[in-house]
């Protein structure tokens, strides 16, 4: 089990976070003009990098998103923090 650290609650076990999107994906706009092949790309796939990524985390319990940097070989987590740089 890791113990994640949410920038609002501090420490908590895993199982109270969900993996949300990668960080710095950026929807395509304008919608109306976005083909449904870059829209099924967009939504399925993912970089899936190895080794290290920032990703957006979901803390089910406090409800806040937030940016987590870690190692994908590791699992080792570099940094959390708030969404938009701010503190809590």
């Amino acid at each position: 089990m890791h113990i994640f650290s949410c920038p609002y609650c501090g420490p908590r076990d895993e199982t109270e976070f969900h993996f949300a999107l990668e960080s710095g994906k950026h929807r395509p706009e304008p919608a109306a003009a976005v083909s449904n092949v870059d829209w099924a790309h967009y939504l399925h796939f993912k970089r899936n990098p190895k080794g290290e990524t920032s990703e957006v985390w979901l803390h089910l319990t406090c409800g806040e998103y937030f940016v987590m940097r870690r190692d994908t070989l590791s699992h080792d987590v570099h940094e959390t923090r708030c969404l938009h740089g701010g503190r809590p």
